[in-house]
């Protein structure tokens, strides 16, 4: 095996064009190295960050829970409407709740209905994760190849979606990263150096935020690769350089306060439904329709993790061969202990495995260090074609969406996914003549490409999708003022979010005449399926109504065509 060391070139051979050039700026010192990937972030995080309309269901829950927390002062309990939301710990909440507050202070209108405000956490979370992995690679390759290990992370389209998406889980990678980058530099440094200060307060802080913000999961993953090492070392003296006696102290002060909180404030019901109903029922069965076999995450990595997926493929022989060497083994307990566990749990959502992602494309430039990636590999040329298939089939599949659902042809969007498409058929030539480097920055490209006409020009064309939006508006444009609003048949918690927290939800055609018949000023939504019978019982009771708007699309999480009709009374007259 080649040289591992953190100075192995990471080049195409006698390449002195632009990828040399730009690579050698890259190398001029971190700042430069940070700058790309902040540039590299903002072009595949920004497009659609705004205009994307709150995603059911689990985030608008978060966003709404925070909204609570705001309207009630109430910064312990965590609750959606009248229920309790007791599945993730605080942190989260409290990090959107604080961006919310300034953006109020700050004089930003309607800031407490405007979904962006509560995804900046996200979006600076993923950025600190792509900036924290390139940290993290710092311990096992050079600058460069550490800089083109955190671009195959920040050009993944797991990470482009949950940038976006007011969630855990681009803050989890963020902090997952601070505490695996410790780890690697505790392990390789084999206990006989001492951590700096910071690298600890990193690791220790990175623990402390990660459990705050999803419960065990950061514990897991370094958990588990430390048992790993200590297995196959037979020794755990190299953990001794994280300074645990400190470290864990600060941790329990971070965390326990809330906990504790919660715990009386709940009478113990925050552990039983955290523990008992969430984490125990993804374990025995698939949560919430999320159920699905056990290969459901290496299926889907290759779009997941595209475009590196297909060069971490290639790379797996690489890391079977070379598992005894420090640098390897380090990223295998990493992520296969961690993999195995998310395949065999049935509940599986495609973000689960994201902070494992790091770990392979730390793999992947090992493998491109020591010349092992290639097109000469074993079905590597063929395998290759995924890179402009994906993007590919998302031209066609969004185009046929637009058609289907909005009767419409999105040119922007296909168009712009197409060149995507384009471009990462020119980055498979490029690898397929050898030139694997140039072929990952060209692939760099093609995702921004995918960011901005997926997210940018598709998704904000797909108005058929945009459901809850179209009925806040419609209960905004109203006749009577500040309406009370009720929804029958229609129940998304981005309509929640988007109307107000008092949002009657009604059992019933009858139930739905009465809130109307109460008098004053009332919106209500009522899905197609009760609408008949609603109109006959507000006729028979002599309740006026005024049709306001007729909402139609497409429920993707009910996957099927929807029209809801918006009523209100008949104010004034």
């Amino acid at each position: 095996m080649a040289n591992l060391t953190p100075f192995s070139h990471i080049g195409d051979a006698g390449d002195q064009g632009w990828v040399e050039r730009f690579l050698s700026w890259v190398e001029r010192g971190h700042g430069y190295a940070c700058a790309a990937l902040v540039a590299l972030c903002l072009m595949c995080f920004l497009p659609g960050f705004s205009s994307l309309q709150p995603m059911d269901r689990d985030e608008p829950r978060f966003a709404q829970a925070t909204k609570q927390m705001l309207e009630t002062g109430d910064l312990v309990d965590i609750r959606f409407q009248d229920e309790a939301r007791h599945k993730k710990p605080v942190g989260i909440y409290w990090i959107q709740a604080s961006v919310v507050a300034a953006a109020e202070a700050l004089g930003v209108p309607e800031a407490k209905t405007t979904i962006a405000l509560y995804r900046l956490p996200s979006l600076l979370g993923a950025i600190g994760g792509v900036l924290l992995s390139y940290w993290a690679a710092l311990a096992f390759l050079s600058r460069r190849g550490a800089f083109l290990a955190a671009s195959l992370v920040a050009a993944s389209i797991i990470l482009m979606v949950e940038s976006k998406l007011a969630k855990t889980d681009a803050t989890l990678l963020a902090c997952s990263m601070a505490v695996m980058g410790g780890l690697a530099r505790a392990y390789l440094g084999q206990g006989s150096v001492k951590l700096p200060v910071r690298t600890c307060v990193v690791f220790w802080l990175g623990m402390a935020i990660g459990i705050l913000v999803k419960g065990p999961m950061v514990v897991m993953f370094a958990g588990l690769t430390s048992v790993c090492l200590i297995f196959k070392d037979r020794s755990a003296y190299w953990l001794r350089s994280l300074r645990f006696g400190w470290g864990l102290l600060a941790t329990l002060i971070i965390v326990l306060p809330w906990f504790i909180a919660i715990a009386i404030k709940s009478h113990g019901e925050f552990f039983q439904a955290s523990v008992g109903q969430d984490m125990l029922a993804k374990v025995a069965k698939g949560q919430e329709v999320h159920g699905a076999p056990p290969g459901f995450y290496i299926i889907a990595f290759f779009a997941t993790f595209w475009p590196g997926a297909i060069l971490a493929a290639i790379a797996v022989p690489f890391a079977w061969t070379n598992r005894h060497i420090r640098e390897v083994a380090f990223c295998l307990a990493w992520i296969v202990p961690s993999w195995i566990i998310f395949e065999a749990v049935p509940t599986k959502l495609p973000h689960y495995v994201m902070p494992l992602y790091p770990a392979i494309a730390i793999v992947v430039m090992l493998a491109v260090s020591d010349k092992f990636i290639g097109p000469n590999r074993p079905l590597a040329r063929l395998a290759s074609w995924v890179v402009p298939l994906i993007p590919l089939v998302l031209a066609v599949g969004l185009l046929f969406a637009s058609i289907s659902f909005d009767k419409t042809i999105a040119y922007s969007g296909f168009a712009v996914t197409l060149f995507a498409a384009a471009m990462a058929f020119v980055s498979r030539n490029i690898f397929v003549q050898g030139r694997v480097v140039g072929s990952i920055l060209t692939s760099l490209l093609a995702s921004v490409l995918v960011a901005v006409g997926v997210f940018g020009f598709f998704q904000h064309d797909l108005q058929s999708l945009k459901i809850s939006p179209r009925l806040a508006e419609a209960a905004k444009e109203a006749k009577c003022p500040t309406p009370v609003i009720g929804t029958l048949g229609y129940r998304e918690p981005s309509l929640v979010f988007l109307t107000g927290t008092d949002l009657n939800m009604l059992d019933g055609a009858q139930d739905a005449a009465d809130f109307m018949k109460k008098g004053g000023c009332r919106v209500v939504f009522v899905d197609n399926r009760y609408n008949e019978a609603f109109r006959m019982l507000t006729e028979e009771q002599g309740i006026k109504l005024r049709r306001q708007v007729l909402v139609s699309g497409f429920n993707i999480n009910g996957g099927k065509r929807i029209d809801i009709f918006v009523y209100e009374t008949a104010y004034n007259e």
